[in-house]
């Protein structure tokens, strides 16, 4: 066996060692070293690593690589029954920007039931979306709002205002919505669009007064 292939053998097993900062190790040289015999491990451990810092690594890995060997497999990967899996993907496939991957950001994954899935979903598609198509997503995004807890809003706050004014006009009709978690929501969105420095939850317990007392964001 050639050095090169102890090497591999290497890192591919170091990318599976039960110690964390050996498996941070591997992914490391392996980006270092691009080979395309490693794209198929870096995907499967990207869908089950639970190591925040590793995942980044993994992904950062795969972006040195040709965006033409990665992102079919990616891409695959979206349609994973495990929710880390696609929501690794996505996170890789919005590192990489590659606009061909555009088609297989679906209206399911934008709605994914896992939070998680749906919010790296967020972040690929306003980095992928084509020129001109912003609008549709801005409607279809509009309809996660009032979604899950802070974090998980702020998400989709900063995924639609990353689209730019285009969100104003879903923005306002949202502020009508017969929830009231959907008007505070739309309220805080369109508070940080205007005013970047406001913070998420200045402007949420803004929102939060506003619908309190029966006013919309046009009204003041």
């Amino acid at each position: 066996m050639s050095k090169q292939d102890t090497d591999t053998v290497r890192a591919l097993r170091g990318l599976e060692h039960g110690n964390s900062s050996v498996r941070l190790r591997a992914a490391l040289a392996v980006g270092t070293t691009p080979d395309p015999r490693f794209i198929d491990k870096l995907i499967e451990r990207c869908a089950i690593e639970p190591e925040f810092y590793v995942r980044e690594m993994l992904t950062w890995a795969l972006t040195r690589h040709p965006a033409s060997m990665t992102v079919p497999k990616l891409v695959d990967e979206l349609r994973s029954e495990r929710a880390r899996a696609r929501s690794q993907a996505l996170h890789t496939l919005s590192k990489i920007g590659d606009r061909q991957a555009w088609p297989a950001i679906t209206r399911a994954l934008l709605a994914d039931a896992d939070d998680e899935v749906a919010r790296s979903a967020w972040r690929a598609a306003t980095v992928l979306v084509p020129e001109g198509e912003e609008p549709e997503l801005a409607g279809v995004l509009a309809t996660q709002l009032g979604r899950g807890e802070r974090e998980t809003q702020l998400s989709l706050s900063r995924a639609l205002i990353a689209l730019g004014e285009v969100i104003m006009p879903i923005l306002r009709a949202a502020t009508t919505d017969p929830d009231p978690r959907v008007r505070q929501h739309a309220i805080a969105t369109e508070r940080l669009l205007r005013d970047p420095d406001a913070g998420f939850e200045f402007a949420i317990e803004e929102a939060k007064r506003i619908v309190a007392l029966g006013r919309t964001s046009q009204e003041g």
